[in-house]
């Protein structure tokens, strides 16, 4: 009542103050704020997209800057699809392009695999059960920052939109999506280094 219509359409006053920015299309999220967001991590970083292929190539050195992360204490936890699961094939067939999903995936454990065993990397599949689920939806998690990628129809991760994050309040819609990522991980099944270190194929 104290505020003027006019002035509520233009700031932030519920629970829509956790949405910092959102995009059309993910690739519409310059690197540059990704990158932003992993080095001032200093906790955790949870990447649950289902193939995090494309972390490789926007982030350089990506496996370096982990890797200090990783050195510093930051817990650093992946959160893949499995790439022999029947989603993921199902998932090539309705996006019918050349870089398969599997494919996509395998290049994630390669990278992975360069990074070696360390205590604070975690990298599991998501089980079978939650695979759907897991396949419609990506969340990327910086301490309390998230992206998140809500995947729509036949269109590829970086075609779908996303929304930028950041944690205000309990039961916000960052806890919703960060307690979605973490039901997945739970049920999900630890990689163990000798499948991080497989070749794509």
């Amino acid at each position: 009542m104290l505020w003027p219509k006019a002035v509520k359409e233009r700031i932030k006053i519920g629970g829509d103050r956790e949405i910092v920015q959102s995009y059309p299309y993910r690739s519409s999220c310059p690197s540059t704020a990704w990158g932003e967001l992993i080095a001032n991590a200093t906790r955790e970083l949870f990447f649950a997209g289902y193939t995090n292929y494309f972390l490789w190539l926007d982030q350089p050195a990506f496996v370096s800057t982990l890797r200090q992360k990783l050195d510093s204490g930051c817990r650093v936890r992946f959160l893949l699809g499995d790439p022999e699961g029947e989603v993921a094939h199902n998932r090539e067939q309705i996006e019918d392009v050349a870089l398969t999903v599997s494919t996509r995936i395998r290049i994630t454990l390669e990278h992975l695999g360069k990074l070696g065993s360390h205590e604070g990397l975690e990298a599991r599949f998501s089980a079978p059960g939650d695979a759907v689920n897991h396949v419609s939806l990506s969340v990327f998690r910086f301490d309390d920052d998230a992206l998140v990628t809500p995947h729509l129809a036949r269109l590829v991760g970086h075609d779908s939109p996303l929304l930028h994050l950041r944690r205000y309040v309990d039961g916000g819609m960052f806890a919703r999506f960060s307690d979605h990522s973490e039901e997945l991980w739970s049920r999900g099944t630890p990689i163990e280094q000798g499948q991080l270190n497989q070749r794509q194929r």
